[in-house]
């Protein structure tokens, strides 16, 4: 007997029974995708794939400036041009380059910091959404995902980290000791950085919808972080305002951020511990509530 499909097969295969089926997937190294691991043996598979990471973070760094003949010389060159803008209107117009010395320098590193800062919390949103095929492809930790955009923006900014150096120079800001804390406070922001990708990441891929807000978070905390004035000074011209409100403007992730990098180069910031603590703690709290809320939504990821 044959039917439009073709001939109809006798014998049917046998059905195993689920662990015998498990058993012969085991003895031929298959394994199930699409779940959970735990959360040892996911880090260790993170490990495993650590070289798939670099990779892919190199390819998107090329993948980025392979149409522009500056290539990453635009991660100067836009925080730069933002930067002009700013201290015509910010500056010189409104008159904050009265609330500290070397306005230039604590602008550019307010600017560029941030720049990275917005650029992480941009890319990682779209990260998981933006990598669909590959996830339904290919068998790998999807927090790579995120992981690979912060490596990515951070290698884009480099150029720009070594032109705040310069910046520091050229505005007479004295070489002190502290300089050598720079790399360090930019490890922290990386760090911050990795925690808030991973979950803007899972956040924008249960609810899709999140994704055009991100870009107005980014702009409201532009304004709200201190990029182009001292929160410290602006608060305390208002009258009667609540010290808790500047203690929150002045201590939450990007404010402290911000401030952490220019306490490493500017002579106007003094090298406090209260902000090294609150920066480091962030960093650990947002890193490690991101790897474990990643983590949970693993098995989701790439699925209609």
């Amino acid at each position: 007997m044959s039917s439009d499909l073709g001939p109809e097969p006798h014998h049917q295969p046998p059905v195993l029974p689920y662990a015998e089926a498990e058993e012969l997937a085991r003895r031929h190294g298959m394994t199930q995708v699409a779940v959970r691991p735990s959360l040892g043996s996911y880090i260790k598979e993170i490990w495993l794939y650590r070289h798939l990471m670099w990779s892919l973070a190199k390819g998107e760094v090329v993948s980025q400036h392979r149409d522009n003949y500056l290539g990453i010389l635009w991660s100067v060159i836009n925080p730069i041009l933002l930067g002009v803008a700013y201290y015509l209107i910010f500056g010189q117009l409104l008159g904050l380059s009265r609330d500290v010395d070397n306005f230039v320098a604590f602008l550019t590193v307010g600017l560029f910091t941030f720049s990275f800062i917005s650029a992480t919390l941009t890319s990682g949103a779209r990260s998981l959404l933006g990598n669909v095929g590959m996830m339904r492809s290919l068998a790998f930790p999807r927090v790579l995902l995120p992981v690979v955009k912060v490596i990515s923006e951070f290698v884009n900014n480099i150029p720009a980290f070594l032109v705040l150096v310069v910046i520091a120079l050229i505005t007479e800001e004295p070489v002190t000791w502290e300089w050598l804390l720079f790399p360090v406070a930019l490890l922290i922001v990386v760090v911050m950085g990795l925690g808030i990708a991973m979950l803007i990441s899972r956040a924008v891929h249960n609810v899709r919808d999140l994704a055009n807000i991100v870009p107005l978070i980014t702009r409201l905390l532009r304004y709200v972080s201190g990029v182009f004035f001292s929160i410290q000074v602006r608060f305390a011209n208002i009258d009667d305002a609540p010290r808790w409100v500047g203690l929150v403007l002045e201590y939450q992730p990007v404010a402290v951020s911000l401030t952490l990098v220019r306490e490493t180069l500017l002579e106007g910031f003094e090298l406090r511990w209260e902000t090294w603590a609150v920066a480091a703690g962030w960093a650990v709290l947002l890193f490690v509530a991101g790897f474990v809320v990643f983590w949970r939504g693993e098995g989701t990821y790439g699925r209609a």
